[in-house]
């Protein structure tokens, strides 16, 4: 009889459900279903519509029904930072407004008029993102301080799933991290901290590590879909499973988990809550069984994916990459300018930059393409100099993961700019880290190390040489 997990795997532009199972010692995979997912203008604030993605997950679930797939355990991740803060009857308080929304400007000001920045960072180790959860909640102290007095609890956006299903709450750790309310010493929150801001301590939920079983489906969740179910807690943040996936056991390896944002790092045993790793801007995100995602947040794919839609032909990404590699256009932009974070016109954003910093503009779809692919690849390569001089390590191979480990183009790009051969794959790394800790507790694989093996084995890798030929 074969066992299946169930991956439910949710990023800021669309969902799917996959299926994992094992065959001849390889791990095989199913995509079942498909969701599409953004953020939806709520007269003028940029909320999640969390019923609905609430109903795709069921959707899916039972589309494992008709299969007659039915798996043995299932897993939600998701972006992190976002919540949703619940009354005394499980209600959700206000929105759940999205981390692109503006409400945080001029948040990280009032945080900063109880601790200064330097300190906030050496308690958390997180780098200032001002979408970070913690100002987020500043934004509602400002504007609804009856949301934090009322709140009983409040949940990560996959933790608020899990709960809908088995009616458990659990707070997962790593997604968690990415709020910068956690102290990396005690892996639990900062309770001095919440307090020094104001916000309602008894709202905040015990931290769970990837692993930990939530419970099972509800009654009412198993006559909608059909069965029952146990739920898992993965890495819900879903970098956190996407480093997991990274098919090395080469402790000195760099990786990019590249999608919507390229998060570029190393794994860690401790924190780095230096004063230089603060000024270099990294990060010190929870990861599985207690290891340290000390990465850097770039913008990533956003950008081309934002252009894509704008450009006048329908064109496919590959389209893009093979339209982008035969441009000269030299112009760079600062792909983690604030400007690109959310502009109602990426093209004219990438177009307004390069004016404004004299260089040449792009005007077609090739150029404006080479352009956000190669600042992209400028920026790696700037990351990878900063990573070497903060470690004191030098590293030979950067492991691309996710989605964007199939731009072709950009992984030659990432190539010659870091001058470091690169591994590109498995591109379905948030899934198969997800599903790996389903497995691991399990029992399919003893250990994580021999998960990483399994995966270098079982899915297609492309290797790259430091002049970004394929070899």
């Amino acid at each position: 009889m074969e066992k299946y997990y169930l991956a439910v795997d949710i990023g800021a532009s669309s969902g799917r459900h996959m299926l994992a199972s094992m065959k001849d010692g390889n791990m095989q995979l199913e995509e079942v279903y498909r969701f599409a997912n953004g953020m939806d203008n709520k007269d003028g604030t940029l909320c999640w519509d969390v019923g609905r993605l609430f109903q795709e997950i069921k959707n899916g679930l039972k589309k494992c029904r008709e299969l007659g797939k039915i798996p043995v355990s299932m897993a939600i991740d998701t972006w992190g930072v976002d919540y949703v803060l619940l009354d005394k009857d499980d209600q959700i308080l206000g929105d759940t407004v999205g981390y692109r929304d503006s409400r945080t400007n001029g948040m990280d000001e009032k945080v900063y008029e109880k601790i200064s920045p330097k300190a906030l960072y050496a308690r958390t180790g997180i780098q200032k993102q001002i979408f970070n959860t913690i100002y987020q909640l500043m934004a509602v102290k400002e504007t609804h301080p009856e949301y934090l007095e009322q709140a009983e609890s409040m949940l990560m956006i996959p933790d608020y799933f899990h709960f809908l299903l088995t009616g458990v709450k659990k707070m997962e750790y790593t997604n968690a991290t990415t709020g910068q309310l956690i102290d990396p010493k005690t892996n639990d929150w900062d309770y001095e901290l919440i307090e020094m801001l104001g916000y309602n301590r008894k709202m905040f939920q015990p931290v769970s590590m990837p692993g930990t079983v939530v419970g099972n489906f509800t009654k009412e969740i198993q006559e909608e879909v059909g069965f029952d179910c146990e739920v898992v807690l993965p890495a819900t943040h879903d970098t956190g499973s996407a480093v997991l996936a990274v098919p090395t056991n080469d402790d000195n390896a760099i990786y990019i988990s590249s999608g919507t944002w390229s998060l570029m790092g190393i794994e860690r045993k401790e924190a780095d809550c230096s004063e230089e790793s603060m000024k270099a801007n990294f990060t010190n995100e929870g990861g599985y069984g207690h290891r340290f995602r000390y990465l850097k947040n770039i913008m990533g794919l956003w950008m081309i994916q934002s252009v894509k839609k704008e450009f006048e032909e329908d064109l496919s990404f590959a389209e893009i990459c093979d339209r982008a590699s035969k441009e000269t256009i030299t112009s760079i932009v600062d792909c983690n300018d604030d400007c690109f974070l959310a502009p109602e016109s990426m093209i004219q954003a990438v177009q307004d930059f390069c004016k404004k910093t004299g260089q040449p503009v792009p005007k077609t779809v090739g150029e404006i393409a080479a352009v956000i692919y190669n600042s992209l690849g400028k920026c790696y390569g700037d990351t990878v100099k900063e990573i070497e001089a903060i470690t004191g390590n030098t590293y030979d191979t950067i492991y691309v993961v996710g989605g964007g480990a199939n731009a072709g183009y950009l992984n030659e790009l990432t190539a010659k700019y870091t001058q470091k051969k690169v591994s590109a794959g498995p591109t379905e790394a948030t899934a198969i880290g997800n599903m790996i800790v389903q497995m691991l507790h399990d029992g399919v694989f003893a250990s994580l190390p021999e998960a990483r093996v399994c995966v270098g084995r079982s899915f297609d890798i492309k290797n790259y040489d430091e002049k970004g030929k394929q070899f």
